[in-house]
């Protein structure tokens, strides 16, 4: 693990006072405005003691913002947190203490419910950190012996225990078992490994102990660079403009000069101030929050985790859709459709040696192909001795037969006889048996689409304004582009590492925003590269701390609910919003006219926030239908 710099630490614990100062603001503003209602409606205070918890607030939290807003100023920031900072300081001025309390409280809370958003998107490196073991069990001179993962170098003997973490990238040298590679492969499958298989860093391992050689440092290992790939992710993730300040970009500008021209004609600073109190943007800083957490209630009824809640205000606005292949628009469960045998040959029994030789594969195949022979009630037989050269299949002995599974290319670079028979190719997955250099079997199979896939991946277009259509996978390109016929996505992008996904993913973003669908954690940095990433299901922790929507049914009505509900509570927060500025220039009019005192202009901006955030408050109400795609139901 890297050790951070004095500047990195100070940089992290800056931001962590700046949150947490962000939350004790808004728990000080809840307190003095409860307090303050308490001793003005129950205790019936006539005393001027019960403004006294207004101005702690005003001190102890208006204060802070405005400084801090004071900076903004001094940047030429005009957002509509500008404008409350104002509004802060008018209230302090015209006595409205409790105005400028609520005010004080809405921009605090908002601040904090952003900030957990980032802190959220740092969890993931700790997730993925915490996964790796900082030690490796190095096995030399008939010990075993603990050492640093920097002190392993290519080529040392290590020892992995029971239920231990594999530290780094190796071939197993002694044992045999099974491994849990799914953290990193994205795929369900225990891998059965034996002397000649590889192993991969990440991964979990089974119940009994295995002895692998290195074959990369720890630095270089596969989940060492997904790491890297996540760092560099994170520190590109997409700069996105809260709607409010989209909203409050010109509201601000144009409140303060409304403002100053009703001074400047009339020459009275009480129209100036009447203005400033009507022009409160508390649509903006109360109807928005209350929307967005109205949306979010919504959403976790239903079963979708909203982690950043700035995807509800931008899933919108996404017009690219990219999908990964297996578990997110098929089952993830390839199964064994053909077994096309030569002339004379017996299905049954090369099922059986094809089913020994893949018990210690780490294709997801393999559990097509032993989930059949299991069916078929083949009795599996002993492997003498296994090989897995990258690209080149699996090629063993079994039962005094030399046996190799490869797939169409690879078999092309080996002198097999009998190769004429070799049936053409029909898309999907597929692999080829060679029993004694002699053709033996073609098997064919395939991952099927989700039941709602097709009236998925159709209504995109027409319901969700949705241009262009990927998906990027690390399947082979057979099996990609047939699932891509199957459900109408004409662009693939096949047999691609987690860091192609980023690199694509990046380049389809700075076109147009980006919707990133996908269940493993090799799709992790690519749902952070994304404008908006969906992680469907649970299979990995470190998939759904990256994600900024977790669906935890693996369905795909569940990513279209989210997208309708996103879509409503945007219509809502523009009706509150755009409805309350609408009528709060109307005041300013009014006010800059002298016809509305600034104590009137506070209560006319109070009835129009009342407006505004009831408004605001149906986000939280599940609408008559959250689906329109296929039979949906709602």
């Amino acid at each position: 693990m890297e050790t951070p710099t004095p500047e990195g630490r100070l940089s992290k614990l800056r931001e962590f006072w700046t949150n947490r100062q962000m939350v004790i603001i808004a728990c000080v503003a809840l307190a003095g405005i409860a307090v303050h209602l308490i001793l003005c409606y129950v205790i019936h205070s006539g005393s001027p003691s019960y403004q006294i918890p207004l101005w702690v607030v005003l001190v102890f939290g208006g204060i802070p913002l405005v400084y801090e807003l004071l900076k903004k100023l001094a940047k030429r920031e005009f957002g509509s947190d500008l404008l409350a900072g104002i509004s802060i300081v008018t209230a302090a001025v015209l006595g409205e203490y409790l105005a400028g309390a609520l005010v004080v409280l809405m921009l605090s809370g908002g601040e904090a419910l952003e900030s957990y958003a980032v802190r959220s998107a740092s969890s993931v490196l700790r997730a993925l950190a915490q996964r790796i073991p900082s030690i490796g069990h190095r096995s030399q001179g008939g010990q075993v012996v603990d050492v640093s993962l920097s002190e392993v170098a290519v080529g040392d003997t290590l020892v992995i225990f029971p239920h231990d973490i594999c530290p780094v990238d190796g071939v197993v040298t002694e044992g045999r078992g099974v491994m849990d590679e799914s953290f990193l492969t994205g795929e369900p499958f225990q891998m059965s490994k034996t002397p000649g298989s590889e192993v991969i860093s990440g991964a979990i391992n089974g119940e009994f102990a295995l002895t692998i050689r290195a074959t990369r440092p720890a630095a270089d290992s596969r989940y060492a660079k997904i790491m890297q790939v996540m760092r560099s992710a994170e520190q590109n993730r997409p700069r996105m403009r809260r709607l409010g300040d989209s909203l409050g970009a010109f509201y601000t500008p144009l409140a303060v000069l409304i403002a100053l021209g009703a001074w400047g004609v009339s020459g009275q600073s009480s129209r100036f101030l009447a203005v400033l109190v009507v022009a409160t943007p508390c649509p903006l800083l109360i109807a928005i929050p209350v929307a967005i957490i109205g949306a979010i209630s919504l959403c976790a009824r239903r079963g979708i985790i909203i982690k950043n809640p700035v995807v509800l205000e931008t899933i919108a606005t996404c017009r690219t859709a990219i999908f990964d292949k297996t578990g997110t628009l098929t089952y993830g469960r390839p199964r064994l459709t053909d077994q096309i045998v030569v002339s004379g040959a017996d299905a049954v029994h090369i099922l059986g040696l094809v089913a020994s030789l893949e018990r210690y594969s780490k294709h997801p195949l393999a559990s097509a192909i032993l989930k059949s022979a299991t069916e078929a009630g083949v009795t599996l037989q002993e492997v003498a001795e296994i090989s897995e050269p990258p690209g080149q299949g699996i090629l063993g002995t079994v039962a005094g037969h030399t046996v190799r599974i490869a797939s169409r290319g690879a078999l092309a670079k080996f002198p097999v006889a009998g190769s004429d028979q070799i049936p053409s190719h029909a898309g999907g997955l597929e692999c080829f048996v060679v029993i004694d250099d002699r053709y033996a079997a073609a098997y064919r199979f395939r991952d099927e689409p989700r039941t709602e896939g097709v009236s998925f991946i159709k209504h995109l277009n027409s319901r969700h304004g949705f241009k262009r259509l990927l998906i990027v996978s690390g399947d082979r390109e057979s099996e990609v582009r047939y699932l891509a016929e199957q459900i109408g996505i004409s662009e693939i992008y096949a047999q691609k590492t987690p860091e192609e996904k980023v690199t694509i993913v990046r380049a389809e973003t700075a076109k147009a925003r980006t919707l990133y669908v996908g269940d493993g954690i090799n799709d992790a940095p690519a749902l952070m590269s994304s404008t908006v990433g969906v992680a469907i299901g649970q299979n990995s922790d470190i998939t759904t701390e990256s994600a900024g929507v977790v669906i935890m049914d693996s369905s795909l009505e569940k990513v279209d609910e989210f997208m309708h509900i996103s879509r409503r509570m945007r219509r809502i927060v523009l009706q509150s919003a755009i409805g309350g500025m609408v009528l709060s220039v109307v005041g300013m009019a009014l006010a800059s006219g002298g016809l509305l005192s600034p104590v009137a202009g506070a209560v006319c901006q109070e009835v129009i926030d009342v407006f505004a955030v009831f408004n605001a408050l149906r986000a939280a109400i599940r609408p008559k239908e959250l689906s329109d795609f296929g039979d949906a139901t709602t």
